[in-house]
């Protein structure tokens, strides 16, 4: 590709929860566009395919063990992206867990690490990142993950509705914040995506709907307007459009990448 159309040379992209699945699409997407990428997930070790893509970028790309969840962690994440590509440009914060359970049988434990990591820790590291930005005086642009479950509530999975919700209103007032910084803060809200994690959610799904295997998946992919599943490469163009140029007079907002299923 032509190094005068990459759309973000130059730019160092830290990305949390990107061991596999769409944050890892991400990655490939932002690196495709020229950026150094670092890449944080809680495992000890980078798997099979950040090792992939790190033979294709190796000057490009580093994996980071991380735990959102834990301030000191993100410090040491933040400071280690830091050293080996200098200031970050881009967040993309994408660190998150799901479970579901029926409301009246949900458990203090569940709310608990849903709303650690997909709240908890979403805050604690774009605050960082953020923070790091102003001190520098650099701009730059934040992207958190949200998702459909954040524009409406569901009976069988009302942690982690909710915990996207505050991901929607914590992008929201973190733009209106950071606006005189001239940092952009604006988040993605996926619909059903074609991951791995989608194994875990279909067989919750088949024993709370007493549901064969494979059936919700099937059944959300086909309700979807477009006709099927989100993949991580959909969320991927959204992610790289939001980190460039090409979006710099857009903050505050959500983006829906679902096939049509949420209108807003």
């Amino acid at each position: 590709m032509n190094a005068l159309a990459l759309r973000l040379a130059a730019r160092h992209a830290l990305l949390t929860g990107a061991g596999g699945g769409i944050g890892l699409a991400v990655a490939a997407g932002y690196l495709e566009q020229g950026a150094s990428c670092t890449v944080a997930d809680l495992a000890p070790e980078a798997g099979p395919a950040v090792l992939e893509l790190m033979a294709r970028y190796p000057a490009q790309l580093q994996y980071v063990r991380a735990d959102v969840t834990d301030a000191a962690s993100v410090q040491q994440l933040l400071a280690s992206a830091q050293r080996r590509f200098g200031p970050v440009d881009i967040l993309f914060n994408n660190a998150a867990v799901f479970d579901m359970a029926p409301l009246l049988a949900s458990s203090v434990e569940m709310y608990q690490r849903l709303f650690d990591v997909n709240v908890k820790g979403m805050f604690l590291v774009m605050q960082q990142v953020l923070q790091s930005m102003v001190d520098a005086g650099r701009s730059g642009t934040i992207i958190n993950l949200a998702s459909q479950a954040g524009r409406r509530g569901e009976a069988l999975v009302a942690h982690y509705c909710a915990s996207k919700a505050a991901v929607i209103s914590y992008t929201q007032s973190a733009a209106l914040a950071m606006a005189p910084h001239g940092i952009r803060v604006n988040a993605i809200a996926p619909g059903v995506v074609d991951t791995p994690m989608w194994r875990h959610v279909d067989a919750l799904f088949a024993r709370y709907e007493g549901l064969q295997p494979g059936e919700k998946k099937r059944a959300v992919g086909l309700a979807v307007p477009l006709g099927r599943m989100g993949t991580p490469a959909d969320v991927a163009g959204a992610a790289v459009f939001l980190a460039s140029d090409e979006s710099a007079y857009i903050t505050a907002q959500t983006l829906n990448v679902d096939g049509g299923s949420v209108m807003s």
